[in-house]
């Protein structure tokens, strides 16, 4: 029934505001879910998200931009692209623990954005890439078919928010899920048995990296435009609290992140003045009320009844 009423959104919703809301919500799904393989499975903080992020909408924008090469080719190339930058990152930073892991994931993220920012020839530094084509669909040999409408990239969203989570859900219930939770639980007990701490980790950084960069694709070629703007730190607080707040190392607990803190900003937009204000007195709230996240109270909430 769920599944029913996502799919048919672009039906029954003339709103196109909340259609637009609903995609980057899409989007911040799949971030927030990439994220929770690293955050919420393996214990491991990273501030640095929305380089792997930006890398992907980059690639995937200069790939269109300067070589004319569409979405369909784009979208993988930045899940390779972000891919490759985690594995550069993991095996760099999982060298180190804690406080100095966080360090090193902000610093990766900000020489990102410096380079994004400074390389005129390549990326046209503050002025952007603009001019990005929307996906499209060939059929045969008729003209193809542009993705201009939000109803129809609803729906490519939606399925990528969708694969990610299944892609997610099979890593969290195989092998490898459980080699990520006996490392966050305690990691010489899971190095005794036979974890390979370091290789587990580093792989969890390239698919969580490889995740964004696919959320990055989308993103630069839905809004037609791709700026250093991408790298903000701002992006991966958003992330983390979406993570935190919905529940991390469950599997919806990020969906819910996401659709919640995409829509608040827009319910507060009216209070301007005072919007900081209670969106900072909802996550303590919430911090209070709800420790573990909001989808594991609703659990326990749920088990708890008669």
């Amino acid at each position: 029934m769920l599944a029913a009423a996502l799919v048919g959104v672009p039906v029954w919703l003339t709103n196109q505001y909340l259609v637009h809301l609903l995609i980057l919500a899409g989007l911040f799904t799949i971030l927030a879910v990439s994220l929770n393989l690293l955050l919420g499975y393996t214990g491991q903080l990273s501030l640095g998200h929305a380089a792997f992020f930006g890398i992907g909408a980059y690639t995937s924008a200069l790939l269109d931009v300067h070589l004319g090469l569409s979405f369909w080719v784009g979208l993988p190339a930045a899940a390779v692209a972000a891919g490759l930058s985690g594995l550069l990152i993991g095996r760099l930073a999982f060298k180190l623990r804690g406080a100095y892991f966080v360090l090193v994931t902000i610093s990766f993220a900000e020489v990102v954005r410096l380079v994004s920012l400074n390389w005129m020839e390549l990326t046209q530094g503050p002025l952007g890439l603009p001019g990005i084509r929307p996906p499209s669909i060939r059929l045969g040999t008729m003209a193809s078919i542009p993705f201009h409408g939000k109803g129809a990239y609803y729906w490519l969203v939606l399925a990528l928010a969708a694969l990610s989570y299944g892609i997610a859900s099979r890593v969290v219930r195989s092998r490898i899920g459980r080699a990520f939770v006996a490392l966050r639980e305690n990691e010489a007990l899971a190095e005794s048995v036979g974890v390979d701490a370091f290789r587990t980790l580093v792989l969890a950084t390239v698919l969580a990296a490889a995740m964004a960069g696919a959320a990055g694709s989308c993103y630069a070629h839905y809004v037609s435009f791709v700026g250093p703007e991408v790298f903000l730190f701002s992006y991966t607080i958003t992330m983390v609290i979406m993570v935190i707040a919905g529940g991390k190392g469950t599997l919806l607990g990020p969906v819910a992140g996401a659709v919640i803190f995409t829509a608040v900003p827009e319910v507060l937009r009216e209070a301007q003045q005072f919007q900081m204000t209670v969106y900072g007195a909802i996550l303590i709230l919430l911090v209070i009320f709800m420790p573990r996240g909001i989808v594991p109270y609703l659990k326990e909430r749920r088990a708890g009844a008669p």
